[in-house]
């Protein structure tokens, strides 16, 4: 049986590690208000001259070393991001131009938190059809520079942060389904009715005979609004319903995974998400506390850091699952 497999894994910060003291006074907060709502003790922020495919690029290579393979092998690649370099053309074209892959055809996954595990459908479909073999997925983004740093934007400011996670997908031939690695399943999802629970309001092409005025900065209409209540109560419903359906098309019980990986949007989303599955805490692979909320990111980037930790191993079936703007929601159950 043809099917995919993810051969490697890699992820990148920004240097720069941003504690909850330094934006007590910028933001009108304080420490102990952002960890009880969020759990988020700190977050990278890129530099001011750093682009999103900077940061994908340092995720993809060390991937690419992790997975074993040449350059050269890579046939697509796959960019999940709300967050590119520019906005024309997607950011996917400015990562194979600094890989040197030319020729290579890229795609742009911009369904934010669930991109990743968007991009990693897309993947599968790509190689279990024969059409690629080796595919570089990357979720990454930079939303420091899409924040309000006053303290009109603290709810959201203290929550985002920038990074980026990759994997290698390659194709496999799977003998023994019960041991190989590969993708069991993908399951995804979205509600367009609640775009504007969690968007950027300007500039857009919706907004009047300007794309951009300077009255859309004064309102603040430039930077990341959220409803949180109602992201709060969507995302620890449907990340555990879809997490069950990528089981159940698995043919998979819950019981049976080793470890999961739940979008880093707020420790309490996550408990949630625990406590409806019936998971114990050493199940999950947290990384809110010291990453923060880096949408796209969050899952390959947590499995980039459980690698590096040695609680990822290779034979471990996994189970990923994200709730994000859109809505969208998606979870895909795999061995590793």
């Amino acid at each position: 049986m043809l099917a995919a497999h993810i051969a490697g894994l890699g992820g990148y910060v920004p240097p720069r590690a941003v504690h909850n003291k330094e934006l007590e006074k910028i933001l009108d907060t304080t420490d102990e208000w952002i960890q009880q709502r969020t759990g988020i003790v700190t977050r990278h922020w890129a530099a001011p001259d750093v682009g999103t495919s900077d940061l994908a690029l340092e995720a993809a290579q060390r991937a690419i070393v992790d997975a074993g393979i040449a350059l050269t092998e890579i046939d697509m690649i796959i960019m999940a991001s709300s967050t590119p370099d520019h906005d024309i053309p997607g950011g996917g074209c400015f990562l194979q131009a600094k890989l040197g892959l030319p020729g290579v055809p890229y795609f742009e996954v911009k369904q934010a938190c669930s991109g990743f595990v968007y991009g990693l459908s897309l993947a599968d479909q790509f190689i279990k059809t024969g059409h690629k073999k080796c595919i570089l997925l990357v979720g990454v983004e930079i939303q420091s520079k899409l924040l309000d740093m006053t303290p009109r934007g603290r709810a959201v400011s203290v929550i985002f942060a920038d990074g980026a996670g990759a994997a290698i997908i390659k194709a496999t031939e799977v003998k023994d389904k019960a041991k190989d690695s590969y993708i069991h399943s993908t399951v995804l999802h979205a509600d367009g009715s609640f775009a504007k629970e969690l968007w950027i309001p300007a500039p857009g092409t919706a907004l009047g005979a300007a794309r951009i005025i300077p009255k859309m900065e004064e309102d603040g209409l430039v930077y990341l609004h959220m409803n949180a209540r109602h992201v709060f109560s969507h995302a620890v419903t449907k990340m555990p319903e879809v997490m069950k359906e990528a089981c159940a098309l698995a043919n998979t019980g819950l019981e049976q995974i080793d470890l999961f990986f739940f979008h880093q949007a707020n420790l309490r989303i996550s408990d949630h998400v625990a406590e409806s599955l019936g998971l114990k805490p050493e199940r999950m692979h947290n990384t809110i506390q010291k990453y923060g909320n880096t949408t796209a990111a969050t899952i390959p980037l947590g499995m980039w850091d459980a690698l590096k930790e040695g609680k990822l191993k290779r034979g471990q079936l996994i189970g990923i699952s994200a709730f994000g703007a859109g809505f969208t929601w998606a979870a895909a159950v795999f061995r590793y």
